[in-house]
């Protein structure tokens, strides 16, 4: 029996959380300059003077940093792929399947709510990228499906989760969760939606009963 706590998410997440923090560069100002510039212009029209004119820079400087705005697309595309990777410790930690699942659950709907705007372009935009840039980005996101996965064929397994495939149970997690950076505003209450996200994804996709 694995009764659905918030304890050990919680204690996971802070984890994932400290593993985050770091200073923030000019770089980072860049990216999110220029991801709410896609957001609003396109990247097709985007040229690198008016991300420069966008972070409030000279345009030279911008090369001191980047060198094409494929580079900043990439850069966007990465903090929405590689740096959620920090949120599979979550996975590595205490607890069931069901803590675990939670955790991460939380993790990810609180990224998406924090870079809103990074996650719809990098969706939008992906085929912009080169042919590299776009495979380490796939690469990326199958493998945290593939984590997520795995964690669900061990709750099937351990009789708490009840699905039928848990490759597909896992699309339909992801998808649920990433969906929410299409219409999510500044004035949503994140605590709830984490909270009401946590039971669409681990009583709804998963089918966990409470004290099963």
């Amino acid at each position: 029996m694995e009764p659905l706590r918030a304890d050990a998410a919680e204690a996971a997440v802070s984890k994932a959380a400290v593993a985050e923090e770091r200073p923030r560069t000019r770089r980072d100002e860049i990216v999110e300059a220029a991801a709410r510039y896609f957001a609003e212009h396109g990247y097709a029209n985007a040229g690198m003077r008016d991300i420069a004119e966008a972070v409030g820079m000279r345009g030279a400087s911008l090369y001191n940093h980047f060198h094409s705005k494929e580079e900043i697309l990439y850069a966007i595309a990465l903090r929405m792929t590689e740096d959620p990777q920090q949120d599979l410790l979550v996975l590595d930690g205490e607890g069931g399947p069901v803590q675990r699942l939670t955790g991460l659950v939380e993790a990810h709907v609180r990224r998406l709510a924090r870079y809103r705007v990074e996650h719809l372009v990098a969706l939008r935009e992906l085929s912009a990228l080169t042919p590299e840039h776009r495979r380490a980005v796939t690469d990326y996101r199958k493998y945290y499906q593939r984590r997520i996965r795995d964690v669900i064929e061990a709750g099937a397994r351990m009789g708490v989760f009840e699905v039928r495939d848990a490759h597909q149970s896992a699309i339909a997690v992801l998808d649920l969760m990433n969906g929410i950076s299409w219409w999510l505003r500044d004035e949503h209450d994140v605590d709830q939606l984490v909270s009401d996200y946590v039971d669409f994804t681990i009583r709804g996709v998963l089918h966990h009963q409470a004290g099963s």
